[in-house]
């Protein structure tokens, strides 16, 4: 098992800044994806970012610019560091672990708000 707890959402006018960490504990393996997605209400899940173990990182075209991912491997922890906040990207974000090779695992967060408006 793989436990995510995210933390850093909250309110923040457009044009504002947010960070969001992710903490993992469990079993953990060295090699593995992390990210961030979001769902906004009557919206599907969407990616937002993702990084592997060794620093590859990827984003949705509606964040590229503005977001970016970073992790800590000794820690365990992925980071979204959110500025120029849009009120589209008003949401609930969900940190993620995906196990790759032989490892299938998948985990998710329980979620952290992220309200952009004025």
């Amino acid at each position: 098992q793989v436990q995510l707890v995210e933390s850093g959402g909250g309110w923040v006018q457009p044009g504002g800044s947010l960070r969001l960490s992710c903490a993992a504990s469990g079993s953990i393996f060295s090699i593995n994806v992390m990210g961030w997605y979001r769902q906004a209400p009557g919206k599907e899940r969407e990616l937002v970012a993702l990084i592997t173990s060794t620093g590859s990182s990827n984003y949705a075209d509606s964040v590229k610019g503005r977001f970016t991912v970073s992790r800590d491997n000794a820690k365990n922890a992925v980071y979204l560091q959110m500025n120029s906040l849009k009120p589209e990207d008003t949401a609930v974000y969900y940190c993620n672990y995906r196990g790759v090779n032989l490892d299938p695992r998948v985990y998710w967060g329980q979620g952290t708000q992220v309200t952009v408006s004025s």
